[in-house]
C-alpha cells in the first residue's frame, strides 16, 4: 500500500488518477531486478534445498498441493457475491477493512501457535495458507469478481505467488498477470508447477517462521510474522485488482 492514506474523499476521477500512480509504483517494485542480497539469499536457499532429502520435498509438495487445490477448486468454498457497480475508492476501503480483520485473526493464530511449542508452530504453516487464501476470495468479491469463474481462482493463485516468491520468480508471475482479461487461461491445475510453488513460498517465509519455534519469543514473533504476511498478500491483491480495473 501507499505510504500516504488513500484519498477517499477525492472525486472518482482524482481517486483513479492516484490509484494509477500507485499501480505504476507497485509495478516497478514487482519487476525490479534482483539485487546482490536477493541473489545471495536465493543461493543459500537453493543450497539448503539441495541437501534436503527428495522425499521431504515430495511430501511438502503433495501436502501444499492437496490443500491449495481443495481451497481453489472445492465446491464447498463459500464465496461472497461480487460487489457490482461500486467505484474504486469504495472497493479499496472495504478491502482495507477486510484485510485488517484477517490480519488480526492471523496474528492471534500465530501467537497461540508460537506459544505452543514445535508442533503447534508446525501446524501454523497450513493454517496460515488457509487464512490468506480465504482473504483472497473475499477480496476477489470486493473487486467484483466471481469465484464461480475458474480463471478468477487461478488469478488468486498468481497473487499468492506474487506475494511470496523470490524477486526473479515474482517478475515472471507478474508478467503472466498483465493483460489478464485478454489472455486465454487453462481450466485445470494439472500442469501447475506445485513443487516450485511450495519451494518459493517456503523459502520466502522460512527464516521468519523459524523464529516462531524459539521458546519465550515464539508467541510475539508468531503474531507479528502472521500479521505482516497477511498484510503483504492483501496489499498485493489490492494493487493486482486495481491494475485490472484501470487497464
Amino acid at each position: 500500500m501507499a505510504k500516504d492514506q488513500p484519498p477517499f474523499g477525492a472525486s472518482e476521477t482524482d481517486y483513479e488518477a492516484w490509484a494509477r500512480q500507485e499501480v505504476a509504483r507497485w509495478r516497478g517494485q514487482m519487476l525490479k531486478t534482483p539485487n546482490l542480497l536477493d541473489k545471495t539469499t536465493r543461493g543459500v536457499q537453493q543450497k539448503i534445498n539441495s541437501v534436503i532429502p527428495e522425499q521431504v520435498h515430495k511430501t511438502a509438495t503433495a501436502v501444499i498441493e492437496q490443500m491449495t487445490r481443495a481451497i481453489l477448486t472445492g465446491s464447498n468454498v463459500v464465496t461472497a457475491a461480487p460487489l457490482l457497480d461500486a467505484p474504486l475508492a469504495v472497493r479499496d476501503a472495504r478491502a482495507i477493512t477486510t484485510i485488517g480483520a484477517y490480519r488480526t485473526t492471523a496474528a492471534v493464530e500465530g501467537g497461540v501457535a508460537g506459544a505452543g511449542g514445535f508442533w503447534l508452530a508446525v501446524a501454523d504453516f497450513p493454517a496460515l495458507i488457509t487464512i490468506k487464501l480465504k482473504l483472497l476470495f473475499d477480496l476477489m468479491a470486493i473487486y467484483g469478481k466471481s469465484g464461480a469463474d475458474f480463471s478468477e481462482r487461478l488469478y488468486l493463485l498468481h497473487i499468492f505467488q506474487l506475494a511470496f516468491s523470490s524477486a526473479a520468480h515474482r517478475a515472471e508471475v507478474f508478467r503472466a498477470m498483465e493483460n489478464w482479461d485478454a489472455r486465454a487461461h487453462p481450466q485445470h491445475l494439472d500442469d501447475f508447477d506445485w513443487r516450485r510453488f511450495q519451494q518459493e513460498y517456503r523459502d520466502y517465509i522460512d527464516l521468519a517462521k523459524m523464529a516462531q519455534l524459539i521458546p519465550i519469543i515464539g508467541a510475539p514473533v508468531g503474531a507479528v510474522v502472521n500479521w505482516r504476511l497477511t498484510q503483504r498478500v492483501g496489499d498485493m491483491a489490492i494493487n493486482a485488482y486495481r491494475m485490472r480495473r484501470l487497464g
